[in-house]
């Protein structure tokens, strides 16, 4: 999103929470960037926080960003393609809640290629690359602890994993878990606020970065997918509520 101010616009008449857009001015690759818009701004959407479904409609959405309809489509074509959204005939596009099994699944995938991105990286990046992720909770501490401010930590919580497959450097398994990290994001900001997830959260991140800085390779990568596979049991015990 630019630093201009963002304006709530309703994206369509059923209930659902809201797309946050705004409108830009036409360049060059603005198809590119209307696909990106909308994936950020669908993947921001607490989806899981409401019993209603969201629906989006082209019309509403080319009007608000002051854009045809046509770049408007495509991107949704993309994100369909993605597994975000569906189109309904006569009815419109509805946002996609994942299933509890679908969710789960892809915690798995995601628990194994983070782990090889542990590995990539105690032996590929250098200190200064690894101390980044130090960085990322230097604002937490005893006084401002993340089981008390749990957006501001989800979203330290999604920097963090978002850093570590960037400092891969592999193209290849950036791309394969960047849309699994999103779709899992409503769920993990949901969670991370229960039974002192937060402080169990920041403990195991901390220990993954010693781990990495130490080189030691065989326990980063365990403590990684020990980490991300917990988020699935987490799931498997406490989803009372969430995919109903």
């Amino acid at each position: 999103m630019s630093s201009k101010s963002q304006t709530r616009w309703p994206v369509s008449d059923k209930t659902g929470p809201d797309l946050v857009l705004e409108p830009f001015a036409a360049e060059p690759n603005f198809k590119t960037r209307i696909y990106a818009m909308l994936k950020q701004a669908i993947t921001g959407m607490d989806i899981y926080s409401v019993s209603e479904d969201t629906w989006l409609d082209e019309r509403q959405l080319a009007e608000r960003l002051g854009v045809s309809r046509t770049p408007i489509r495509e991107a949704l074509a993309m994100l369909e393609q993605q597994g975000f959204v569906k189109s309904v005939p006569r009815r419109g596009i509805i946002v996609l809640r994942k299933t509890k099994r679908e969710v789960i699944e892809m915690i798995h995938i995601w628990a194994a290629l983070e782990s090889m991105a542990a590995r990539l990286i105690t032996l590929n990046a250098n200190k200064s690359e690894i101390g980044r992720l130090r960085k990322i909770f230097e604002k937490f501490h005893d006084g401002h602890a993340p089981e008390d401010y749990p957006s501001e930590y989800s979203e330290a919580n999604l920097l963090f994993h978002q850093t570590l497959i960037q400092m891969t450097g592999a193209p290849i398994l950036q791309e394969m878990i960047e849309d699994i990290v999103l779709h899992v994001r409503g769920i993990r900001k949901m969670t991370i606020g229960r039974h002192d997830r937060a402080k169990q959260s920041i403990s195991d991140h901390l220990a993954i970065i010693d781990a990495l800085e130490k080189r030691d390779t065989e326990l980063a990568e365990k403590l990684c997918r020990d980490h991300t596979l917990g988020l699935a049991d987490y799931i498997e015990k406490h989803s009372a509520g969430l995919f109903d």
